[in-house]
C-alpha cells in the first residue's frame, strides 16, 4: 500500500490492474469515544462546480441512480469508526471530471477533537492501494480528505487535507451549491490551497431518463450555532424538484379485513412449511437473489461494497461447476454486466445458525480463481468482527486474477431492506411491496434468517464460573463470550438503525492502534473480575451515548443515557424541565444527578415527580447533567427464545429507547431526514 503525503498525486492504473471500481474509507477515532463525522461526496464539472445540487451525496442522499456513487455507511474500526464510499468510476456521468471526498461535523464538533484522521482507497477485491494520514487538524468543522480527477482519460488521486472553519456552508458556496443559510454560522472560510470543497445538497438526483436537471430547493445544513434574528422574513423560493418521488411504505399497518385472528395473509414467500435446514437455505437464497435482481436499489446496495459495478444484474441458484472429480454446486451466483464486461460472485448460504465450512468456502474460492470470477460471498446469521475471520481460507497470491472473499449477515440484509422501504424509498410501489415481503420472510421464526441467535457454547460455562467465582483472567471461554457479545451489540445497532432510519454504531474505547484481539482479551479479563458485559451505542438523533450493561452476577440489564444541562440555567429549573420531558417515562426509571466530584442524589421517577428538588445536591455543587437508567431482568439461556439472553437485550434496548430516549431533546443535532418534495 502506498502512503501519500499532502498534495501528492498518483495514477490509479499504477496501483492496480483493475481500478474501474474503488472503495474509499475515511476513518477517525476519539479519545472519549463520542466524536464522529459524516462523509460526503461531490461530483464536479470542468469549471470546478457541481452541475446541479443533486451532485452532492451525503447521509440524506446516499446513492446515485446510475450507481456511480454509493455511501456504504459506518463500520467499527479500532477505537473509532470508518465511513466508506463505493465509487464506480466506469459509471461516472460524462462531464464529471473531479470527485471530491469530504467529511463534516455537526453541532460544535471540530476535527481537532478527533484523532487518526485517515483516508484509504481499495480496489474491487478489497486490496488496499493507498493511504493518507491527515495531521494538524484544529477548529475545522468540514474537511477535504482527497479527490479523484481525470487526466487524459485516466483517473488519478490527489491527497488534499484542507479544512473549513465555517463548516459545510463554506464548502457548499465554493462548489456552487445553493445553500439555505438557516442554522449555519456567518463565518467566512478561506478556500483550501489545492482544491475547492464539498457541500450539502438536495435530497434527490435526476433519473437517467430525465432531461437536464432543474435547480433544486436550497439545502438546509446541520445546525452549527444560532444565527442572528433577520430584520425581515425572506421570501420562500419555490423551485422544481430534481428527482421523481420515491415510494416508502407506512410504518403503521392498515386495518385488516380478516374476520378473526386465525386468518393469515397470503405471502409471496411463505416460510411456515419449511421443514429442514436444506429447504431453508435453498428458499432463502432464491428469495434474496430474486429480490436483488428485481429491485435495482436493493441489489446495488448489497453489492456495491463488494466491488460490483453498476449494471444489469442477473442471479442464479444451484449452478453446477466443475471441480476436479467432484463438481460443486454453490447456493447462488450473482452476475452484473456493464459495457460487455461481466462481474461474477459465487454465493454460499447458511441459515438457522449453521456455521460456514472452511473446506466448502475454500473450494469456491479455488473455482472462482480458475474461472476468472471476482468474488465469493458468504451469507449466514453470524456477524463478522474486525480482525476475526469467520472462516480461514488460503489465497494463492501467485495467481494474476484476484478473488475477494466477503461476508454478509442476514441482519445486514434485513437492515438494508428496511432502510429502503421505510425511510429512503425505492423506484415504485411494486418494488416496495416486494422488499416488504422479503423482510417479512427474513423475520419469520421458521426462515432461519433472524440473525445472530446463539451466544455460543462458552456462555453457560462462563455464567456458572462467574456465579461460583471460579473464572480467572486469561480464560479463553471469556474471550468467546466477549466476541459473541460484540456480535450481538452490532446486530442491535443494525436492527434499531433500520427501524429508526438513522445511523446506529457501537462505540469502542481503547488505546490508539490497539489490536482487536488484544482489546477483546482485556475486556474478557475485566469480565472475569467484575462479571459485567458493557457496551455503548451511538444513535443519530439521540441526546447522548446509550450505555448497556449486563451484570451476570445479579442477572440484571441496565440501559442508561446521560443528559447534559444547559449552561447558566438554574438547578431547580433544570430538574423540573427534565421531569416534564419524562412525563411518559416509566415510574421505575432511575435518575441520578451528575456533579463535578463524587456522587449526586439519585432516586426513581415515581418519587421525584412530586419533589423535583430532591435532585439538587445538598452541598450546592454544580450540576453537570443527569443519568437516566432502567433495570430489567436478564435472560439466562444462550439462545433467542423468550427466556434467552439475546431476546432480553433486544427488548431492553427497544424499551429504553422508546420510553425514555425518544422523549429527550437533541442539542445541536443534524436535521431529520427530509422527504423528496412531491
Amino acid at each position: 500500500m502506498r502512503e501519500m503525503s499532502k498534495g501528492a498525486n498518483v495514477a490509479l492504473a499504477t496501483l492496480s490492474e483493475d481500478t474501474s471500481a474503488v472503495v474509499v474509507g475515511l476513518s477517525w477515532s476519539s479519545p472519549a469515544g463520542e466524536g464522529d463525522a459524516d462523509v460526503s461526496v461531490l461530483l464536479l464539472g470542468p469549471d470546478g462546480k457541481v452541475r446541479h445540487d443533486g451532485d452532492f451525496y451525503f447521509y440524506n442522499h446516499p446513492a446515485s441512480p446510475d450507481g456511480s456513487v454509493q455511501l456504504l455507511g459506518k463500520t467499527p474500526a479500532g477505537n473509532g469508526s470508518e465511513d466508506r464510499v463505493s465509487l464506480d468510476l466506469g459509471a461516472v456521468p460524462p462531464g464529471v471530471e473531479r470527485i471530491v471526498i469530504a467529511a463534516s461535523q455537526y453541532g460544535d464538533g471540530r476535527f481537532g477533537d478527533l484523532d487518526e484522521l485517515r483516508l484509504t482507497l481499495a480496489d474491487r477485491s478489497g486490496e488496499m492501494l493507498l493511504g493518507y494520514a491527515i495531521e494538524g487538524a484544529t477548529d475545522e468543522r468540514a474537511f477535504l480528505f482527497g479527490e479523484l480527477y481525470l487526466r487524459e482519460g485516466a483517473w488519478k488521486f490527489r491527497a488534499i487535507g484542507q479544512g473549513y472553519a465555517s463548516g459545510l456552508a463554506g464548502l457548499a458556496t465554493d462548489f456552487g451549491i445553493d445553500v439555505d443559510d438557516e442554522g449555519e454560522g456567518e463565518e467566512g472560510a478561506a478556500p483550501p490551497e489545492d482544491a475547492q470543497a464539498s457541500a450539502t445538497a438536495a435530497p434527490g438526483s435526476p433519473e437517467p431518463s430525465d432531461p437536464a436537471p432543474a435547480p433544486a430547493p436550497p439545502v438546509a445544513l446541520p445546525a452549527q450555532r444560532p444565527a442572528p434574528e433577520p430584520a425581515a422574513a425572506k421570501p420562500v423560493r419555490r423551485r422544481p424538484r430534481t428527482a421523481k418521488k420515491k415510494v416508502t411504505l407506512p410504518a403503521a399497518r392498515q386495518r385488516t379485513l380478516a374476520e378473526n385472528d386465525a386468518w393469515r395473509s397470503a405471502r409471496l414467500f411463505p416460510a411456515a412449511s419449511l421443514k429442514s435446514d436444506r429447504e431453508r437455505e435453498t428458499r432463502s437464497t432464491s428469495v434474496l437473489l430474486a429480490a436483488m435482481a428485481q429491485v435495482p436499489e436493493f441489489g446495488r446496495r448489497l453489492t456495491a461494497a463488494f466491488g460490483a459495478p453498476a449494471g444489469r444484474m442477473e442471479t442464479f441458484t444451484e449452478v453446477t461447476l466443475p471441480h476436479g472429480e467432484t463438481p460443486r454446486r454453490p447456493d447462488g451466483i450473482i452476475r452484473v454486466e456493464r459495457a460487455g464486461k461481466l462481474w461474477t460472485a459465487l454465493v454460499e448460504t447458511k441459515t438457522n445458525g449453521n456455521p460456514l465450512r472452511a473446506d466448502q468456502v475454500q473450494s469456491y474460492v479455488d473455482i472462482a480463481a480458475r474461472r476468472g470470477y471476482e468474488a465469493v460471498i458468504t451469507l449466514s446469521n453470524d456477524v463478522a468482527l474486525e480482525g476475526r475471520p469467520l472462516v480461514e481460507v488460503k489465497m494463492d497470491r501467485r495467481r494474476k486474477h484476484k478473488v475477494a472473499l466477503w461476508h454478509l449477515s442476514w441482519a445486514e440484509v434485513a437492515h438494508q431492506a428496511q432502510l429502503l422501504i421505510r425511510h429512503e424509498g425505492v423506484g415504485n410501489a411494486a418494488h416496495a411491496w416486494l422488499l416488504q415481503e422479503l423482510l417479512h420472510y427474513l423475520q419469520h421464526d421458521n426462515s432461519g434468517c433472524q440473525g445472530f441467535q446463539n451466544m455460543g457454547p462458552s456462555w453457560v460455562q462462563v455464567r456458572n464460573g462467574i456465579d461460583a467465582e471460579t473464572l480467572c483472567p486469561g480464560d479463553a471461554r471469556a474471550v468467546d463470550v466477549i466476541e459473541s457479545w460484540e456480535r450481538l451489540v452490532r446486530q442491535v445497532c443494525l436492527r434499531i438503525g433500520g427501524e429508526l432510519g438513522r445511523k446506529a454504531m457501537p462505540v469502542q474505547r481503547g488505546k490508539r492502534g490497539a489490536d482487536p484481539a488484544a482489546r477483546r482479551a482485556a475486556l474478557a479479563d475485566r469480565l472475569c473480575e467484575d462479571g459485567r458485559l458493557t457496551a455503548e451505542l451511538r444513535v443519530d438523533g439521540s441526546p447522548g451515548v446509550l450505555a448497556l450493561t449486563a451484570d451476570l452476577r445479579t442477572g440484571k440489564l441496565r440501559t442508561s443515557v446521560e443528559v447534559p444541562v444547559p449552561e447558566g440555567g438554574y438547578p431547580l429549573s433544570s430538574a423540573k424541565r427534565l421531569l416534564r420531558m419524562l412525563a411518559e417515562a416509566p415510574a421505575d426509571l432511575h435518575v441520578e444527578t451528575l456533579v463535578e466530584e463524587g456522587n449526586g442524589p439519585r432516586s426513581t421517577l415515581e418519587r421525584l415527580r412530586p419533589e423535583p428538588a430532591d435532585l439538587l445536591p445538598r452541598n450546592g455543587e454544580r450540576i453537570m447533567g443527569f443519568r437516566l437508567s432502567l433495570f430489567k431482568g436478564m435472560g439466562t439461556t444462550r439462545g433467542s427464545a423468550a427466556s434467552g439472553f439475546i431476546r432480553s437485550v433486544d427488548e431492553a434496548v427497544d424499551h429504553f429507547h422508546a420510553q425514555v430516549v425518544a422523549h429527550l431533546p437533541v442539542p445541536d443535532s443534524r436535521p431529520a431526514r427530509r422527504p423528496v418534495p412531491a
